[in-house]
């Protein structure tokens, strides 16, 4: 009677003939009364054991058997289509040959694993050789009063380096150079760690040192602020012409155009003034008013170099200039040149006052035209010994001259009641103005013989010229 051999599925593997062996599968199935069955039998025992070790693959396997490959000393197991590697590493110093994908292989130099990709053996862990020790991100759990803490610990050579966090907190226990940690990443303060290298942006910096560790590393209380008052103790430059500008309203600019450097007010109608503090007072010496563009200086101005004014001179408080010094002296450090005062007028050369070099005297006058400026020392009492010279009176009140010529003179005198002519007569006038005495109605009939006319001659009247109680003049030829 033949038996059927199933599967563990159901499914029928083969039939076997009495007295008859089966190869159907990779081991050997016996039929009813078969010869040597013993010997067939303890084969497949062993070969169960030792799971088909061999260089060769089974030549008949079911789906779920096991082969060992001698090869690459893996067991590996039938899916029905081919052996794959069970997933068991082999260890060794050296990497396997004839790896399959998805093959594990322990690294015991090193002690790393490895997976094989079917191109290459990929480390899975960890990043670090034996011989580095702990080195790389671990994660940690650590307590504090808010509770556990999941952490990521950095590590070098076993030392944990950095701790990066998701929220600050104190840990309960001593963890060595990590006090309190921080939201971020958190240096081993016992390292003196610090981040190296460039970074496009910085959220702060910290200015609680200002000692600097090198010429080129710069502790960040050495930086100035720029949203408080700060000091430098260096120079300070502005390497651009636009310079500083200073107020809420950018009031205030310094700048330099052509390296020509200007200080300027920059809001309409505003001022710029310059204070100091005398004896605890502030003051104003100088300030320039930006609604009239004047300048105000309070206080004594002294200047050590030469005032140069193209302009004029105004006050609008008073027209009077006064001065403390006896002298004011012009012209100073100048060759000799006529210097002196100049008054405006509607001439051309307006008025003048001034010292005429050339001729070493004072002279004044107006529209170019200047005469000498008489000083008393100029003038001279007696006239006739001193030609040319300005005439005074004596102690006595005496006037010498030697002739007087009158060059303005007045007309006959032609009525006793003329009393506004101011002209002087001449003596023919004073002559002929005798004759009329009395007034103009007497008649002149040039030999002063008429009854009534006044006898002025040169010469004394003969008997029969006149009429009694006439007045008779004689004058000098």
């Amino acid at each position: 009677m033949a038996y059927t051999i199933n599967k563990t599925d159901g499914t029928v593997v083969t039939t076997i003939t009495d007295g008859t062996v089966d190869n159907t599968t990779s081991l050997q199935l016996f039929g009813k009364s078969y010869s040597g069955f013993g010997e067939g039998l303890n084969e497949n025992l062993v070969k169960l054991l030792e799971n088909g070790a061999s260089t060769s693959a089974p030549s008949a396997p079911l789906r779920g058997e096991l082969w060992f490959d001698t090869t690459t000393n893996q067991i590996k197991v039938y899916d029905g289509t081919s052996f794959k590697p069970t997933g068991g590493a082999k260890a060794s110093s050296l990497q396997p040959t004839s790896p399959s994908t998805g093959d594990l292989w322990l690294d015991t130099d090193d002690d790393q694993v490895y997976a094989y990709t079917g191109t290459a053996w990929q480390l899975v862990g960890p990043v670090y050789t034996k011989g580095q020790t702990l080195s790389g991100w671990q994660i940690e759990t650590l307590a504090s009063s808010g509770g556990n803490k999941v952490v990521s610990s950095m590590y070098v050579g076993n030392i944990r380096v950095a701790i990066l966090s998701k929220e600050t907190f104190t840990p309960s226990a001593s963890q060595t150079g990590f006090a309190e940690i921080k939201s971020g990443l958190t240096l081993n303060s016992t390292l003196g760690a610090v981040f190296g290298g460039s970074t496009t942006s910085a959220s702060a910096v910290d200015v609680s040192s200002t000692t600097n560790t090198s010429a080129t590393i710069i502790a960040g209380g050495n930086f100035l602020r720029a949203d408080a008052a700060d000091t430098t103790t260096g120079a300070l430059t502005i390497d651009n012409d636009t310079g500083i500008v200073v107020g809420d309203a950018q009031e205030l600019t310094i700048s330099v155009s052509s390296n020509n450097v200007t200080i300027a007010q920059t809001s309409q109608d505003k001022d710029l003034s310059f204070t100091i503090n005398d004896g605890g007072v502030t003051k104003t010496p100088l300030a320039f008013t930006g609604a009239s563009g004047n300048i105000t200086l309070t206080g004594d101005v002294t200047i050590s170099g030469n005032l140069n004014i193209s302009g004029e001179y105004n006050s609008s408080v008073s027209n009077i200039s006064t001065y403390d010094d006896a002298f004011i002296k012009v012209n100073s450090g100048n060759s000799e040149a006529d210097a002196g005062l100049i008054v405006e007028t509607s001439d051309t050369d307006d008025a003048r006052m001034f010292y005429d070099v050339s001729e070493n005297y004072w002279a004044a006058g107006e529209n170019g035209t200047y005469s000498q400026v008489i000083r008393l020392s100029d003038a001279v009492a007696d006239g006739n010994a001193n030609k040319e010279k300005v005439l005074k009176t004596t102690a006595a009140g005496l006037l010498t001259v030697t002739n007087v010529n009158l060059a303005a003179v007045g007309s006959d005198i032609t009525s006793s009641t003329s009393t506004s002519s101011v002209a002087v007569p001449t003596t023919g006038q004073v002559a002929k103005s005798l004759q009329l005495w009395g007034g103009t109605t007497i008649s002149d009939d040039g030999s002063n013989s008429i009854a009534g006319n006044r006898y002025v001659e040169t010469v004394a009247p003969t008997s029969g010229q006149g009429s009694n109680g006439d007045i008779w003049f004689v004058r000098e030829a």
